[in-house]
């Protein structure tokens, strides 16, 4: 007597087939890595603003060792220095064109 187990058994091996499938080439995935260009775009945006806030700090410095302001925020230490706050000032810009040119993705706009 056949139980169940034992007809599907029989049923498997004596019934094997072979699929083959092939899908087409479709379409090509776009490998661009558009979530990375656009937090390069934000970043850029929010550098731009870090980068005048250091000049007016450079500016502010400029100023009171000219005596035409009260004294500087920070009386000593490295970033009593307007040097250092120009760099910084410089640094933040360039780091700013470099996030949005690779957030435009080096394309120019053409007009």
């Amino acid at each position: 007597m056949y139980n169940l187990a034992q007809k599907l058994l029989d049923w498997d091996l004596a019934v094997l087939m072979l699929v083959r499938i092939h899908f087409g080439a479709g379409t090509k995935l776009n490998r661009q890595r558009v979530k990375n260009r656009r937090l390069a775009l934000v970043s850029a945006a929010l550098l731009t603003p870090a980068a005048v806030l250091a000049a007016i700090l450079a500016l502010w410095r400029i100023a009171a060792d000219l005596n035409w302001t009260n004294q500087f925020a920070i009386p000593s230490g490295l970033f009593s220095h307007w040097q250092v706050w120009v760099g910084a000032a410089i640094i933040l810009q360039l780091c700013s064109y470099l996030l949005n040119r690779y957030g435009k993705g080096g394309n120019t706009a053409s007009s």
